[in-house]
């Protein structure tokens, strides 16, 4: 894909400069970081620093803030943005759709699809991919190889599941979702009731919903609820991370982001807005409020009302916690003081 300089800054609502002697209709061949871009690609300053790569990059042109100072950088040509990192990502989501859109319309005659299958219009679906009976498959969505689709699967519009990921059976995928390699929606949930000696299984016999425009990292885990007729919940436009784990029925609510290696114990319920970081861990039936942010590795014990920053374990306030941990920094020297305080006294 080649864009001229001109569509670029189009494209992204920015400023073009032109101080380096190319025209506007300078030819752009992709996107690369600061210190390794070509002559004929852009590159972004999305952070302060990362500011000394600048002078020596050889990017014809940089998507930079409207806020940098570039008055040093006379040789270099810029396109003026508001916000670096959103200019970078409407970028790339061309290069994105130009590679699925290489991914062409058609079913593979190594794949199997079983009777009562419903396929909407422009689907793809690739070598060794197995879709069980009466499951339903959006307009426009892309079914890559060895994906399995158990029976009464519903998949919206303009979904792309990627190779080897599982969808048993019942689950409920809205439109627009991305589901990438690995991933499992509607594996049993860790369901055993202790009996004497012996642990005896509870069937999982519920299922999975995911809202429109989520997201599902690799190797994520979304464990299918308990009871008929009941379910696990993700709700629309949350993107989850990679090698997470969701229990059965967990409910996730919009707009969230859930980082690598979380854990949510089951029947918990999570609000709007809820941002955790990697390997977060959630006890089972517990509520967390919306706009909430909890750092990484954290521990969560109980119910989360609206609208803090949280982090450590214990959980207490993001600001307490980084109090705690400067004391923590102190504990060595603080001891060696009490050792000397106890001999001074002789207790």
């Amino acid at each position: 894909m080649k864009l001229t300089l001109k569509k670029i800054a189009d494209m992204v609502n920015g400023k073009l400069l032109l101080q380096k002697g190319c025209t506007d209709s300078f030819l752009v061949n992709g996107i690369n970081t600061l210190e390794s871009a070509k002559e004929d690609e852009i590159t972004f300053l999305g952070n302060d620093k990362y500011l000394h790569f600048l002078k020596d990059t050889k990017a014809v042109a940089v998507l930079v803030s409207d806020k940098i100072d570039i008055g040093e950088y006379k040789d270099k040509n810029f396109i003026i943005v508001s916000d670096p990192q959103l200019a970078c990502g409407q970028f790339l989501d061309l290069i994105y759709k130009e590679k699925l859109s290489k991914i062409k319309p058609g079913v593979s005659p190594r794949a199997t699809i079983e009777e009562n299958v419903e396929l909407g219009k422009n689907i793809s679906v690739e070598h060794n991919a197995v879709i069980e009976e009466g499951s339903k498959i959006g307009d426009n969505t892309k079914i890559l190889a060895n994906v399995y689709i158990g029976q009464n699967v519903s998949i919206g519009k303009n979904c792309i599941i990627y190779p080897n990921v599982t969808i048993r059976e019942d689950s409920k995928i809205g439109d627009g979702c991305i589901i990438n390699p690995g991933a499992v929606i509607g594996g049993e949930g860790f369901g055993f009731v202790p009996m004497g000696d012996i642990i005896l299984k509870k069937p999982q016999l519920g299922y999975v919903e995911i809202g429109n425009n989520v997201e599902i990292g690799a190797n994520t885990t979304v464990d299918r609820a308990t009871l008929p007729n009941t379910k696990t919940y993700i709700g629309d436009n949350t993107k989850i991370d990679n090698l997470v784990m969701i229990a059965h029925n967990v409910h996730i609510g919009k707009n969230s982001i859930i980082v690598a290696q979380v854990g949510i114990a089951g029947s918990t319920k999570i609000g709007d807005k809820v941002t955790l970081g990697g390997q977060v861990g959630i006890v089972g039936h517990i509520t967390i409020g919306n706009n909430i942010m909890v750092g990484a590795k954290s521990g969560i014990m109980h119910n989360l009302s609206d609208n803090q920053v949280l982090s450590g374990y214990p959980l207490q306030s993001h600001k307490e916690h980084l109090k705690s941990l400067a004391i923590i920094k102190k504990l060595p020297e603080m001891y060696i003081q009490l050792k000397k305080i106890v001999k001074k006294l002789d207790i």
